[in-house]
């Protein structure tokens, strides 16, 4: 393990709800999302020791932030966790990884000697706030110039999948088979005690709501594609129609919360960090294969860390879609793609937890630190794709 400077930005606490089903029938849809977060900030604190007087501000993601997700959820939350009205927060919309973009922002802060203690938190309660929802009808967020650059139109995320399957030569059955064993893994964690200590159960939910031990690749061979479109099909000829709910991560509730200090306040509150934030990067990438920044990503931060691919010892690469982990995995991987992927979600991924959007850079932070912690690794590192075209990559350092 490393040492830690004064100076580090190191992680002292994480903590994340279990994950519910995005559906009014899931267990999580009666609880606001300013009080789902205020679960996870309040549990932060509560198991770190920390006064809230020492939190210098909350920075939460949040992707869709209309109704009750509307009007600075970070300020609400906050208050409602008991915090003093002291401590500021703020919303950030990096899109699906805009929690992730809240520890880097947090980790920033603390380099650059503006924060001591910042918590970095996310949220998405797509059971009461329909993905989309914020986009009201007539609108026109993408503006004139934006149309003009690209006059073919850009595609839902679900096409993009379905483009990038069709680049990298990825099979139905591949995409299954990496489907079937994200819920097998996840089932594996769960029932050996894996994700106990990062879970804050709450309304009555003490595990993961969407894990199916049960899922098969020949359960998921008789879904039907879910994105289906004559029109795209005739634009783009190569599209096998082969992403279905299965191989897709699912409409999702939940929260989390990390902690994140200077080396010498944790010291000085008598905290034993975790890991350090190592280095964080965000990148473009193409608009249309709008899910592929994870790669482009990952290269820019093992760059920048000085680091190789095999230096890592656990990788966390969102599962929006199986073929984006299968993608990276081929690219970056070859021709051992499979000892990357024997390293990569190794508790599961989105395909199988969830995805709830603003709160799964913080949820993914909290199961990789603990994960790395669990199998005794030194480096990790996290990436996600988002709507866009865009990616954030994180590196952290176990201490």
């Amino acid at each position: 393990m490393a040492g830690y400077s004064d100076r580090d930005a190191v992680i002292v606490g994480a903590v994340r709800t279990p994950v519910g089903k995005g559906k009014p029938s899931g267990a999580l849809h009666d609880v606001l999302p300013a009080d789902l977060l205020a679960h996870s900030l309040r549990e932060v604190v509560t198991r770190t020791g920390v006064d809230p007087t020492e939190v210098e501000d909350v920075i939460a993601g949040a992707v869709t932030q209309v109704g009750d997700q509307a009007v600075n959820i970070a300020r609400n939350a906050l208050l409602g966790a008991g915090f003093p009205e002291s401590v500021p927060g703020t919303t950030v919309d990096r899109q699906c990884g805009s929690s992730q973009q809240a520890i880097s922002f947090a980790a920033q802060g603390v380099l650059a000697g503006a924060y001591d203690v910042v918590i970095a938190a996310g949220v998405e309660s797509m059971s009461r706030v329909p993905m989309g929802s914020s986009v009201l009808p007539g609108s026109n967020p993408f503006g004139t110039g934006m149309t003009q650059r690209y006059p073919e139109g850009l595609v839902a995320q679900g096409i993009s999948a379905e483009l990038i399957a069709a680049r990298w030569n990825l099979s139905r059955t591949e995409l299954d088979e990496f489907s079937a064993e994200s819920h097998q893994k996840a089932a594996r964690a769960t029932k050996d005690g894996l994700f106990d200590a990062e879970l804050a159960p709450i309304a009555g939910l003490a595990t993961d709501e969407i894990v199916r031990p049960d899922t098969t690749v020949e359960t998921l061979a008789g879904l039907r594609p879910a994105f289906y479109n004559e029109a795209i099909g005739a634009r783009f000829p190569q599209i096998g129609w082969e992403i279905t709910p299965g191989n897709s991560s699912p409409l999702s509730d939940g929260s989390a919360a990390v902690m994140i200090t200077s080396g010498a306040a944790a010291r000085r509150l008598g905290l034993t960090p975790l890991a350090r934030i190592h280095t964080t990067v965000a990148v473009g990438s193409d608009p249309l294969y709008m899910l592929t920044g994870v790669i482009p990503a990952t290269e820019k931060v093992l760059s920048r860390a000085g680091l190789d691919l095999s230096d890592i010892d656990l990788f966390e690469v969102n599962e929006a879609f199986a073929p984006v982990v299968l993608a990276w995995a081929k690219e970056l991987g070859a021709p051992a793609s499979a000892d990357l992927l024997a390293r990569t979600n190794i508790n599961g991924g989105a395909i199988a937890i969830g995805h709830p959007l603003g709160a799964s850079g913080a949820r993914i932070m909290t199961t990789l630190v603990n994960a790395l912690q669990q199998r005794d690794g030194r480096y990790a590192l996290q990436t996600m794709c988002e709507g866009g075209g865009m990616a954030n990559a994180t590196i952290i350092e176990r201490l």
